[in-house]
């Protein structure tokens, strides 16, 4: 499946820097608002070491791993939802994405401006939460007064929908971003609006490598608590210097600066989590491949996402937990010291289950 993250925030907030720096990639990160007019977008591997050592016994002609695409999204100003500074066709690329990242300034730079002349994570981040909601709030509004003049026809499928439209308008205009949006009814309705206020959604703090009195981050991180949302911390500016090193150089400055792990590997992580994904694998001597699917898939949804006619004509699946695959040297061995079983429609996919499909289209 193809997972799209979306990069959001104000102009000038480090939304371009960070693409470069999750992508290597070197688009241009200009210090004026609009810098990004079309979107940028990069597929970017998911790193599995699991790959590695699926690879190690099969031999295979290729590895491919599953991927994420990042897209850079043009700066959002107060506005946007009724055109300003393109807003419209900025929000139409949100709506495109799985989930986002919503890129916080948190530094001072008098060479780099900010839009609203000031240096305020809270506010930065209500006037693009605003813009958000404002834009759900016209599209539900459009929709509920089409629906309107059609219930006189006594259409009950339209008259549930409207009651579900009519919640989940009152969840916004009251709840903002954290609006309850959960239950099944809703989630029908969702698929088709592409509410930005019903996607995924995490922090992330653009910090300064030289600024170790950062008051901008304990105020967001005290928000982020407060409203249970993710939050990451990067340096943007620093990371995306590093592209052009070798790994073992990249992770020796980034130890420097006191991070674990490239920021890459912790947002797609993160992305995994928000849309309960996992990945399992095929293995054999043409391709080791993983492939991501969301927890409680049964066996012939994930059968589909390598082929649809898998699905279609699916029979049974022979499966082997990642860790006896490797313990046991590849499929052969493990089926003969039990450790494959056999599974049918309603197995549950589990997360590094090594598996081969049988089916009959």
């Amino acid at each position: 499946m193809s997972i799209k993250c979306g990069i959001v925030g104000l102009p000038n907030v480090g939304k371009s820097t960070l693409f470069n720096a999750l992508t290597s990639q070197k688009i241009q990160a200009e210090n004026f608002p609009f810098c990004t007019i079309e979107p940028n977008i990069a597929r970017v591997n998911i790193p599995d070491q699991r790959l590695i050592q699926l690879a190690a016994i099969n031999n295979p002609e290729k590895i491919i791993p599953s991927f994420m695409e990042f897209v850079d999204i043009a700066g959002l100003v107060k506005g946007a939802h009724s055109g300003e500074g393109l807003g419209n066709k900025f929000l139409s690329h949100i709506r495109e994405t799985q989930c986002f990242a919503h890129v916080v300034r948190c530094f001072d730079d008098e060479n780099v401006i900010h839009v609203e002349g000031k240096i305020s994570p809270i506010n930065d981040l209500e006037t693009i939460e605003t813009e958000l909601m404002l834009s759900d709030l016209e599209i539900l509004e459009k929709r509920i007064e089409k629906i309107e003049k059609q219930l006189r026809n006594g259409d009950k499928a339209l008259k549930e929908e409207f009651d579900c439209l009519m919640e989940i308008k009152n969840q916004i205009s009251t709840n903002g971003f954290k609006a309850n949006l959960a239950s099944e009814d809703l989630q029908s309705h969702l698929k088709n609006l592409q509410l930005i206020t019903a996607k995924s959604f995490f922090y992330i703090a653009n910090l300064h490598e030289d600024d170790s009195k950062n008051l901008y981050i304990n105020e967001l991180e005290e928000h982020a608590k407060k409203t249970n949302t993710e939050l990451i911390k990067v340096f943007a500016k620093a990371e995306s210097e590093l592209i052009d090193l070798e790994n073992e150089e990249r992770n020796e400055y980034l130890e420097m600066l006191g991070i674990k792990e490239p920021t890459l590997d912790v947002i797609i992580k993160k992305g995994y989590s928000l849309l309960n994904l996992f990945s399992f694998f095929t293995a054999g001597p043409k391709e080791v491949r993983a492939w991501s699917v969301k927890n409680g898939a049964k066996a012939p949804e994930a059968a589909g996402k390598i082929h649809s006619d898998f699905e279609k004509g699916f029979i049974k699946a022979d499966v082997v937990n990642f860790q006896d695959y490797i313990d046991c040297n590849g499929l052969q061995n493990a089926k003969e010291k039990g450790k494959l079983k056999v599974e049918g429609k309603d197995y549950l996919v589990q997360d590094g289950d090594v598996i081969e499909f049988k089916f009959n289209v």
